[in-house]
């Protein structure tokens, strides 16, 4: 009798110990809760087979290397720029799509059936889809059909997946600025080197990510161009971050860039002919012809050396030369405010651009004698290093790190790949939740941009 009663005491504590166990489980919050981002399944020719033909179909190789398409190597962030270094690659822009599709195949909280998951993300490689409508003389009048094939296929295959938030619960990657792929569909003559992606309304809804936004259209947010520097462990961010922090700055300002004369005043004419009266206080880094595109020693090690990088805008307002600045602890100089403030709000503060960058608006340099050397030399020490200061503890945000990466580093900050899908979850929660309570002005709502 006292052993089963015993036994019985026993079961009962295990009982209350699973149900306390069970209960605690149910209570506690889910970690994907919001997150859970279904990865569409698309045939090879919107992808992976893109790559195949780089060689004879698009101009990714570095001219000078062997093999072709040596930009592929490590997961498209290219090959290591030299045999020592485990985070500096020579990285093409262009390929920012397939390496940030590896990245987002690395994330927890993947789901396999769609109707469990919070966002759709479509890997499709926008960019190197669109080469051959801008380099093709044949295909130039047919560039109002990119996309089109994806939107028939993503409107056949599983059609439950794409209606049932009617898109918006879609998002990609876009490794250009939006004004390459905005053209009007029913533009006749067709305009060289762009496309109607964008102005497709089979997107409509989606959510794109882009190197470079425009200031209107809702569906669209900037994300940072890639660098060179795609550090694998947290050391070796550290140890980066403590070089640039410590690096004698002894030129006063440098420009990276193209450095043919333009036709008509403008902002780089003016950096231009000012650095050539100011030799000793003005570096300037040659990169016409794109000579800087996969060398990044070129200039890393004079913006190492500048306590100012001059930021003007060229075809389009934003530069990779920004990013790269902030990795270099080299202060950025914008002289309008579309060339970075107005466009990476989840990765750089919009409300705070004065604590880590000056900026000199250029109609007062280029029609109002202002001089840009005498602005910079009359910032005091202090200022400017509490600026670089700042910069460097913000520079692990537009970083791309390596794929594959140690724990310590994903959990130390997060990067430009984390920052972009948590912005893109963002969007899609507000705009998803805007559509089921049936208030269509708040699908259109921005407000998530700095958060």
């Amino acid at each position: 009798m006292a052993r089963a009663l015993r036994n019985l005491l026993l079961l009962l504590l295990l009982l209350s110990i699973i149900i306390i166990a069970v209960s605690a489980a149910s209570h506690s919050p889910d970690p994907c809760a919001g997150r859970r981002i279904h990865v569409r399944r698309l045939p090879a020719h919107f992808n992976t087979q893109l790559l195949r033909y780089c060689a004879t179909a698009f101009p990714l190789a570095d001219p000078d290397s062997t093999p072709d398409c040596a930009s592929l190597a490590n997961h498209a962030l290219g090959p290591r720029t030299h045999n020592r270094t485990r985070s500096w690659y020579r990285t093409d822009g262009r390929l920012l799509e397939p390496f940030f599709h590896r990245r987002i195949l690395e994330r927890d909280c993947l789901v396999h059936r769609p109707a469990l998951a919070d966002a759709v993300f479509v890997p499709y490689y926008a960019a190197l889809d669109a080469l051959p409508y801008m380099l093709d003389p044949a295909l130039l009048n047919y560039s109002a059909l990119h996309g089109l094939p994806l939107a028939q296929f993503l409107e056949r295959d599983r059609p439950q997946v794409l209606a049932r938030h009617h898109g918006h619960d879609h998002f990609f990657v876009l490794a250009g600025p939006a004004w390459d792929y905005s053209q009007p569909l029913d533009t006749d003559p067709r305009m060289w080197g762009t496309t109607s992606l964008l102005r497709r309304p089979d997107f409509d809804n989606f959510t794109i990510l882009t190197l470079e936004s425009r200031a209107w259209p809702w569906q669209e947010h900037a994300i940072p161009h890639p660098t060179s520097f795609h550090p694998a462990s947290l050391p070796r961010l550290q140890a980066w971050l403590s070089r640039a922090r410590r690096s004698r700055r002894t030129t006063l300002m440098l420009y990276a860039g193209g450095i043919s004369k333009p036709s008509r005043p403008n902002i780089r004419g003016s950096i231009l002919a000012e650095c050539a009266n100011r030799t000793g206080a003005c570096t300037i880094v040659d990169c016409s012809g794109g000579a800087c595109a996969l060398n990044p020693i070129m200039y890393m090690r004079p913006m190492l050396k500048a306590k100012f990088c001059l930021e003007p805008p060229g075809d389009t307002p934003s530069r990779r030369s920004t990013f790269d600045a902030i990795v270099a602890g080299c202060v950025p100089v914008f002289f309008e405010h579309a060339a970075a403030r107005l466009q990476y709000g989840w990765h750089l503060p919009p409300g705070k651009y004065d604590e880590f960058s000056v900026t000199i608006p250029k109609e007062s340099v280029v029609q109002g004698g202002v001089k840009i050397a005498e602005v910079l030399a009359a910032v005091p020490d202090a200022e400017v290093a509490s600026m670089r200061a700042r910069m460097l503890e913000m520079a692990p945000r537009v970083v791309y790190r390596r794929h594959g990466s140690t724990a310590d580093l994903r959990e130390a900050s997060k990067d430009a790949v984390d920052l972009a899908v948590e912005g893109a979850l963002r969007r899609i929660r507000r705009r998803v939740h805007a559509l089921e309570d049936g208030e269509p002005d708040a699908i259109y709502s921005l407000d998530d941009d700095d958060d």
